[in-house]
């Protein structure tokens, strides 16, 4: 069946596999085109193939490079005249271990990447169109940014700053610009495979929904708070966790 254009676009950054790549497909499958960002070129050229190279750009670079956030954007604009929706889903997690004895300057880069990385995405696509045209902008949060994250603390601390952020910019682009975010647990994906690999089925069992998250899943939450069938929602973070905060307080 042949897609429709939207006549929409996209930025979705780290989106050469994982949740990225998963909202990055959703969108192009209902008609929008797509600019998506990451670290490896070849990775990058990749998924641009399996998107369709007359649907999708690829552009690479760090996500807390200022130089980078502003090439992608210009890049958008360049390809397709306009960047109607941005998905900051690029993010780091580069240490595990108890807060006490976290070294200050990786929780530095883990902020700087995780959040200060997303605001300046958000400046861009806002004087570049949304300010004058209007859009939505989509934050990837966690549930480890909405409760105690044991051992992943740097993240966990980013990711509550990624729910605060989202309230700040939707209480600021409003009523141009709508800005809400996801906040999921578990996803199968290479970056949070050291929490369920080789032990899937006794992660799973955790979740009252029996299975982990796959990049789909947040794909058509993303699709969704960036539809009109959204358009009365905004500074909200979607919790998408398979019900495994049903579980808290049982013992």
């Amino acid at each position: 069946m042949t897609v429709q254009d939207s006549g929409k676009v996209a930025l979705v950054t780290g989106a050469s596999r994982g949740i990225g790549y998963g909202i990055a497909q959703a969108l192009v499958a209902r008609g929008d085109r797509v600019v998506i960002t990451g670290r490896g070129e070849d990775a990058l050229k990749d998924a641009v193939e399996k998107l369709g190279a007359d649907r999708a750009v690829g552009i690479a670079g760090k996500a807390h490079d200022e130089a980078h956030q502003a090439a992608a954007v210009e890049r958008a604009m360049e390809a397709f005249g306009r960047v109607d929706f941005l998905i900051n889903n690029a993010g780091t997690n580069p240490v595990f271990g108890p807060m006490a004895e976290l070294d200050l300057g990786v929780a530095r880069k883990v902020y700087e990447t995780n959040v200060i990385s997303a605001l300046g995405f958000a400046q861009q696509t806002w004087k570049a169109w949304q300010k004058e045209n209007g859009g939505a902008i989509v934050n990837i949060a966690s549930v480890a940014g909405v409760s105690a994250s044991p051992f992943i603390g740097a993240y966990g601390m980013s990711k509550a700053a990624m729910v605060n952020l989202t309230q700040q910019l939707a209480h600021e682009f409003a009523p141009v610009v709508r800005v809400n975010a996801i906040a999921p647990a578990v996803v199968k994906t290479k970056f949070a495979e050291a929490l369920y690999e080789g032990r899937e089925a006794e992660a799973a069992a955790a979740y009252p929904l029996g299975r982990l998250g796959v990049p789909e899943d947040i794909g058509g939450a993303a699709e969704f708070l960036t539809s009109e069938k959204s358009g009365w929602i905004t500074g909200q973070t979607l919790v998408i966790d398979g019900g495994i905060f049903l579980n808290a307080g049982v013992g």
